[in-house]
């Protein structure tokens, strides 16, 4: 029963708002000594629950790179070279985006754009330079170039990760139409989702050429 002591840590570190992170770590110490593990024993649980998950935790290795790139300047530097670019519009530079995430999603790799990696540091500064070449913009301007960037990543991966066969969506639709006497293969799905990513291609891909800041179109 005293390995039970563990779930009061979480409880009461969660109850005084502590640090998740931190309570889930006493938890596992308070469970790991209340076992008659050796503290030695315990941090190797530790180390091993990470290496064994440890492309689950790679994002983390990865989001302070990243902030460090942009205290360094990458956002001023995105758009500078964005800026130099004559043909370069919101629009455009947002369905190449577009275009590029669905790809990719499609195939699997999921991890190379997204809204902390790709979006908030090249992406929307990029739109932003694209945008002001034309007009000098409002705040609320501003937020809808962003808000427009996040929404290319979000609509682009919805729609192109399941055209790839092993992605959870995929196994949950499968599971839920053989629950209703429907069996279909992971391969049909997937290219029944082509037509539906092509239709989200087009959608938003004229949303976005039509796209100018400080209006709803």
């Amino acid at each position: 029963m005293l390995t039970l002591l563990g779930v009061g840590v979480i409880v009461l570190g969660f109850m005084l708002r502590l640090n998740a992170l931190l309570v889930v770590a006493v938890a596992a110490l308070v469970t790991g000594l209340a076992a008659g593990l050796e503290p030695l024993a315990v941090i190797a649980a530790f180390g091993k629950a990470f290496n064994d998950a440890r492309y689950v935790s790679a994002i983390w290795l990865v989001l302070p790179v990243i902030g460090l790139l942009e205290r360094c300047g990458l956002q001023e530097r995105a758009k500078l070279l964005i800026g130099g670019i004559r043909a370069a519009t919101v629009g455009r530079l947002l369905l190449a985006y577009f275009v590029m995430r669905q790809l990719t999603a499609a195939v699997g790799l999921n991890s190379v754009g997204g809204q902390a990696q790709t979006v908030r540091p090249l992406i929307a500064p990029m739109a932003e330079a694209a945008a002001e070449r034309e007009c000098s913009l409002t705040d609320a301007e501003r937020e809808q170039v962003r808000a427009m960037a996040a929404a290319t990543d979000n609509v682009a991966l919805f729609f192109g990760e399941d055209i790839f066969l092993a992605v959870a969506s995929i196994l949950l639709i499968k599971g839920f139409l053989e629950a209703n006497g429907i069996r279909v293969s992971p391969l049909e799905l997937s290219l029944w989702a082509i037509p539906t990513a092509i239709i989200a291609l087009l959608v938003h891909g004229t949303r976005l050429l039509r796209f100018k800041p400080g209006t709803r179109k």
